[in-house]
C-alpha cells in the first residue's frame, strides 16, 4: 500500500474529500517524525510503537571499489508491533482473535 492508497482509503471509508483525507495522513506521519527526532516514543495501543535506535560508528566498506569507509554513528527510526498486530497478520491466532475465530463444530452423532 503506498501512502496515497492510504489517502483514498481514508477518503472512501471516512466519506471525506481526498484533500481533507491527504491532511490528515500528512498530519500524522508529520507528527511522528517530529516527535521521533526530538527522541519522543509514540505508542499506538494495538498497532506498535515507534522510537529511535542509535548506531555506534563502524567500519564499512564500499562494494565498487572495496575501499574502507568510516561510517558515522547515527540514529534509526526503529518499530515494535504489537501482540494484537502480530495476532491480527498471522491469522488471528491468540487472544485478540479470540471473538473472530469460528466456534468448534457440534460433534457428530
Amino acid at each position: 500500500m503506498t501512502k496515497a492508497d492510504l489517502i483514498d482509503e481514508v477518503s472512501r471509508l471516512a466519506e471525506l474529500t481526498r484533500k481533507d483525507s491527504e491532511v490528515i495522513v500528512e498530519t500524522i506521519f508529520d507528527s511522528i517524525v517530529r516527535s521521533l527526532r526530538v527522541g519522543d516514543k509514540i505508542e499506538i495501543r494495538g498497532f506498535g510503537s515507534f522510537r529511535t535506535r542509535q548506531r555506534k560508528p563502524r567500519v564499512g566498506r564500499n562494494p565498487k571499489t572495496g575501499d574502507r569507509v568510516e561510517v558515522p554513528a547515527k540514529k534509526i527510526p526503529f518499530f515494535k508491533p504489537s501482540k494484537e498486530l502480530k495476532d491480527l497478520v498471522n491469522g488471528g491466532q491468540g487472544e485478540a482473535a479470540g471473538a473472530t475465530a469460528t466456534p468448534p463444530a457440534p460433534p457428530a452423532q
